[in-house]
């Protein structure tokens, strides 16, 4: 399982990307915490009626940009779970990641063959204090790795020795080399891993602290595309161009 964590300054921005999945029946909503129904009268999602639920923790910050929590839980694809199951799954990483007492709500989108899901939450607590957020990316792993064990799903790093073999490390900008390490980490993914989407891709960097961003224009009258990708703790000031047309053309979907 991998997780893609974002912050967001706009809670609604977020609760919208997950309404349009469940207007067009891509999604559904699986659970809410400390939130009121978030339906409507005609059962469609109500996107103000959750926004009445976190505005008492907004409007209490005051130095927090973003304020949001988005995160997506990913499965592989040979996992087959309940909803049960994925709700018992949302519960125990929002409650080991802090998140426990916080308002959030969880979807289940089914727009891919693999479910997966998206949970939306807030980074400050009800005196507006921004909740603790130090190695996050390090407990999200080590989360995920304990449910994978306690559910029986796949994992999403076959073994710590073949991470060894094919020199899949985590970036860490402070070994230096930061391009270099960035480039080890896009190249031994593309090698070793079949990724559904360019999507799913980028989600699978996120695990080894590496961040995407597509990039496409024209350079002395040539077209390009590929992305600029960096490490997540140092991505303004180190920043390497990886192209990547042959995997976005089809190569490894």
């Amino acid at each position: 399982m991998v997780a893609n964590i974002r912050s967001r300054p706009s809670s609604s921005g977020a609760l919208y990307y997950n309404k349009e999945k469940v207007d067009k029946d891509e999604a559904e909503v699986l659970l809410w915490q400390k939130m009121l129904e978030p339906f409507d009268k005609h059962g469609r999602m109500d996107v103000d009626a959750c926004m009445d639920c976190f505005w008492p923790y907004l409007e209490a910050n005051r130095r927090t940009t973003n304020t949001v929590f988005h995160a997506s839980l990913n499965p592989s694809p040979e996992d087959r779970l309940t909803d049960d199951q994925l709700r018992d799954i949302a519960q125990e990483y929002m409650e080991r990641m802090g998140y426990g007492n916080q308002p959030y709500i969880v979807f289940k989108h089914k727009d891919i063959s693999r479910e997966h899901l998206h949970i939306v939450s807030l980074r400050v607590d009800e005196q507006g204090r921004k909740l603790p957020h130090d190695f996050e990316a390090r407990c999200s792993m080590e989360i995920l790795r304990d449910l994978e064990r306690k559910y029986g799903l796949h994992p999403s790093v076959k073994g710590e020795e073949q991470a060894d073999k094919v020199g899949l490390h985590r970036v860490n900008y402070r070994e230096g080399n930061v391009k270099q390490q960035i480039s080890s980490v896009v190249r031994s993914c593309l090698r070793n891993y079949k990724c559904s989407s360019y999507g799913e891709f980028c989600t699978l960097l996120e695990l080894f602290n590496v961040s995407v961003e597509e990039r496409t224009g024209t350079i002395d009258g040539r077209n390009y595309a590929g992305s600029v990708s960096g490490s997540d703790r140092r991505r303004l000031r180190h920043r390497h161009a990886i192209q990547v047309e042959s995997y976005r053309k089809g190569c490894r979907l």
